[in-house]
């Protein structure tokens, strides 16, 4: 998988990225499958956490573990434009949410590297 653009917020997640050798859709399945699971168990042992009953219940519906909304909202990035515009988008999540003043001061998104003030944690490709 080839991440683009990316940012990580407290209730959902925004990427552009594309699948080089899979199924972008089944990756994406794959990855919420896997990250639910690894929450889900985080809250379970995590012994300081005061909500962990009330988490697992809303967390769990007909035995199973329900984080992530059904399905993705996937849009084809077809030029150089529509990806700086969706970019543009995805690193003012965090200003919208009143979090940060400029994007490029929240770390959990690659708004740093296309500012060329750091480098984050994931390795983006390059568009285009």
């Amino acid at each position: 998988m080839e991440i683009y653009s990316w940012v990580l917020m407290s209730n959902h997640i925004h990427l552009i990225a594309s699948a080089k050798h899979e199924n972008l859709s089944d990756i994406i399945r794959d990855f919420k499958k896997f990250t639910a699971k690894k929450i889900f168990k985080a809250i379970q042992d995590n012994p300081k956490e005061s909500r962990k009953t009330w988490l697992t219940l809303a967390l769990s519906h007909q035995n199973q573990i329900w984080f992530w909304e059904d399905g993705y909202h996937g849009e084809e990035v077809y030029s150089k434009r529509f990806f700086d515009t969706k970019s543009t988008y995805i690193h003012q999540n965090p200003v919208r949410a009143g979090i940060v003043e400029k994007e490029e001061e929240y770390l959990n998104s690659s708004a740093g590297d296309f500012h060329g003030i750091r480098k984050g944690p994931i390795r983006l490709a390059e568009f285009g």
